[in-house]
């Protein structure tokens, strides 16, 4: 019997702090964030014994509720939207008990001395004195609720012995440069940078976070991962859905905004950063910060070749008809927002001089996934490619973020027979295969890592306003010219022309992710 290669498993995180005993605040805590992501996080750590003992969560909002009838309506909601589906009941009971609802208005200062009086009836001095403030609110009430609750004396900017308190904040962290500038500005008036966290469930996902360990844990990846071997990477992230009922929203934001300024970005800077010198939370984000810093910054006369924006029109996906983006609800039937947006970014470092890297995502695409590829540089005009000419692939890793994930390396080999043919053939480690886990929702994690006082997945101030600086001048570049035709697509395709002729351009092509097979 052969012998069996050890398996050595490196445990990292017995080193970092333990989560202590604390009061979770929900501003917000009506909303449909709290019921389909919040709650059901918090129960599954709670199940799984992650959470600290003992702890509470207050849910804080406008509307009138009494604590029985807030859980119920979360149990409710916990029953659909749970991971394991079918709740517990005792485990529920017994979790539900740690709920509390504090009924008030946001710009109402004697509502956050309700709040005061109620983390003070909790006997468990860690219970009043370390606290995380979660805002699912509007990024325009940010620097109202930081400001009262620094009034109230719940929210100290300096450090104290014995406690501590952290804000959680919800994108979008702002809407320009110039909004995210003064939105931070308003929260480090009253928290220092250290206790604001920004949060990007994208952050959260098991197979994002992999990107550092398959990248810095693997050295014959990492020593690949230039541009002498890459010879561009692209970025999709797919929808297969349309803007829906979120018309309203989608009319501000557009996906540069909703999707390519925060998701996308931050997938770049994984992918492409430096090793940090390391795995402490600010080192991570140095380079992050860094790495979007050496991002060309494309002036808006230099838009049009380098960016493609698109709008969605009537199309099917699977048999099923979908409607223009311009006759969804609360839709301006002139609008010219973007559904799709595609670009072409350059990274001006010693690492990636040259190398273009592709990034895409879009509505109504015809499927829902996300996934980085970095497509490797083609092998000598010599021997097998001087035959087979444009029919030899190239190498290509494909990092598949969501769903089925996983990793896929592609090569070429010799296709079995007495003929002589070459076809790029697969090898693929799949997570549900090797792991037979199911991944923990993003939410999790990123509740238990703020819990935790580990900033290294959240995203700091400078980050942010990096990511701005992105954008902002494409935006400018489109400023408010209409639509053309070759900028719209049907709803079930990959997007307009002027996305495949961005990457035709210089003899390269998209490579559209597969279904699961």
């Amino acid at each position: 019997m052969d012998q069996l290669d050890e398996v050595l498993t490196c445990r990292l995180d017995l080193g970092k702090r333990l989560v202590e005993p604390c009061s979770i605040v929900i501003f917000g805590a009506s909303g449909d964030l709290t019921a389909r992501k919040l709650i059901p996080a918090l129960y599954h750590l709670f199940v799984e014994k992650r959470l600290p003992l003992p702890f509470r969560i207050i849910g804080f909002a406008r509307r009138e509720k009494t604590d029985a009838g807030w859980r119920e309506e979360l149990k409710a909601a916990l029953q659909q939207f749970s991971r394991t589906k079918k709740v517990d009941e005792a485990a529920w009971t017994e979790f539900a008990r740690n709920l509390s609802y504090c009924q008030g208005d946001l710009e109402d200062p004697k509502a956050y001395v309700h709040l005061k009086h109620l983390l003070e009836s909790f006997g468990v001095p860690e219970l009043r004195n370390n606290l995380l403030f979660y805002l699912s609110i509007s990024p325009t009430q940010f620097g109202d609720v930081v400001g009262r609750l620094s009034e109230a004396r719940l929210l100290l900017r300096q450090q104290q012995p014995g406690g501590w308190q952290r804000v959680v904040v919800e994108k979008p962290f702002g809407q320009d440069l110039a909004s995210a500038q003064r939105l931070n500005s308003e929260l480090t008036q009253f928290a220092l940078e250290k206790q604001i966290y920004r949060i990007d469930h994208y952050l959260g996902k098991e197979t994002v976070q992999n990107i550092l360990m398959f990248r810095f844990s693997n050295s014959i990846f990492e020593q690949l991962w230039n541009r002498q071997s890459v010879d561009h990477v692209q970025i999709t992230v797919g929808e297969k859905l349309g803007v829906g009922a979120r018309g309203g929203y989608y009319e501000e934001a557009g996906a540069i905004r909703d999707m390519l300024q925060n998701h996308l970005l931050q997938v770049l800077a994984l992918v492409a950063m430096e090793p940090p010198v390391s795995l402490e939370a600010e080192s991570v984000r140095d380079e992050k910060v860094k790495l979007l810093n050496a991002v060309r910054r494309w002036q808006p006369e230099q838009v049009a070749k380098n960016v493609v924006r698109g709008q969605y029109v009537a199309g099917t996906i699977g048999g099923q008809p979908c409607p223009a983006y311009r006759r969804e609800p609360k839709v301006n039937p002139e609008s010219n927002t973007e559904t799709f947006v595609a670009m072409r970014l350059l990274v001006d470092n010693w690492r990636w001089a040259g190398v273009p890297f592709f990034l895409r995502t879009g509505k109504y695409l015809p499927l829902s996934a996300s996934e980085v590829r970095i497509q490797f540089r083609p092998p000598p005009n010599v021997l097998f490619a001087a035959q087979c000419g444009p029919k030899l692939d190239a190498n290509a890793i494909t990092l598949r973020l969501q769903p089925n994930e996983g990793i896929t390396l592609r090569f070429n080999g010799k296709v079995p027979g007495n003929n002589i043919q070459i076809r790029p053939v697969r090898m693929h480690f799949g997570y549900d295969t090797e792991f037979g886990a199911y991944t923990p929702e993003a939410y999790e994690r990123l509740l238990l890592e703020a819990i935790a006082g580990d900033a290294t997945l959240f995203i700091r101030r400078d980050e942010v306003e990096a990511a701005w600086g992105i954008v902002d001048p494409i935006r400018a570049g489109w400023a408010n010219t209409p639509l053309t035709e070759r900028e719209f697509y049907p709803a079930g395709t990959w997007g307009p022309a002027a996305a495949a002729e961005l990457l035709a351009s210089s003899d390269r092509a998209w490579r559209d992710p597969q279904p699961a097979t």
